[in-house]
């Protein structure tokens, strides 16, 4: 089932299908190693919801909840 990284919830991994969005914001995911068949980790999100930590590629990453609601995800089954 397809879903955005914002809408993962702690300790959900998943697969991204794509990046949507344009300009920087892509550019910067793009650069930061988020591509589409990576797999990510949802870590933690703060109190507020914003930002979310992500562990992707043996790193981890720390992203706004407007640059995750570009990243389009396939939900991995536990």
């Amino acid at each position: 089932m397809e879903k955005r990284l914002s809408e993962f919830i702690p300790g959900e991994k998943g697969t991204v299908v794509r990046v949507e969005g344009e300009g920087k914001i892509r550019r910067r995911l793009f650069d930061m190693g988020v591509t589409p068949s990576a797999e990510i980790l949802l870590r933690k999100r703060a109190p507020l919801g914003d930002p979310l930590e992500i562990y992707i590629r043996g790193y981890e990453l720390t992203l706004r909840k407007t640059e995750a609601a570009c990243v389009v995800m396939e939900e991995k089954n536990a």
